[in-house]
């Protein structure tokens, strides 16, 4: 379903990673390690990458930094978005977020649910804009990291997908 015109000009996206979580480290993070990874295979840029604790108000900090951050055009999160007490990656999200992208959690969940079934009820994947950067909020599994990637920012961070894609929004996502 999705098209890549080859004809069209690839504009590099720079991104930032974030991995939610209390129980790894950097070096311990395999599914931060899957998104830089296909980041720069895609010909993005690596803006930055760190990790911060499951506690929203560190994680809207952080993303509040990056949203600051001329160099970074967008943010993906991995981990904390299930529904148990430690979870709140999307609480943090909405903190900072201006204008939702609803479509994106919705697309993630009926993707994932060929995959993975009924379980994907349990994924509270989220995006959003905030000051004319994009946010993504992906769970933290390396299936569901894939899936967020190949199925769906793989497409829309691609300036070349057609017939639409979020980078040909990003000159305009600061008007009012």
């Amino acid at each position: 379903m999705s098209k890549i015109d080859e004809s069209r000009v690839f504009i590099p996206v720079r991104i930032a990673v974030l991995t939610v979580s209390d129980t790894r480290s950097l070096e311990e993070d395999a599914s931060g390690q899957i998104l830089v990874e296909r980041i720069e295979n895609a010909g993005h840029i690596l803006a930055d990458r760190a990790l911060v604790r499951d506690d929203a108000a560190e994680i809207a900090a952080h993303l509040r930094r990056w949203i600051e951050d001329d160099q970074v055009d967008a943010v993906i999160s991995t981990g904390g978005t299930g529904v148990t007490g430690r979870d709140v990656t999307p609480e943090a999200f909405e903190q900072v977020i201006e204008k939702p992208i609803p479509g994106f959690g919705e697309l993630f969940r009926m993707l994932s649910y060929a995959k993975i079934g009924t379980s994907t009820i349990q994924s509270r994947a989220l995006a959003g804009l905030a000051q004319g950067t994009y946010l993504f909020a992906l769970p933290g599994s390396r299936g569901a990291v894939k899936d967020g990637w190949d199925d769906i920012l793989r497409f829309q961070l691609d300036s070349r997908h057609v017939p639409c894609n979020f980078v040909e929004l990003m000159p305009r996502l600061r008007e009012k």
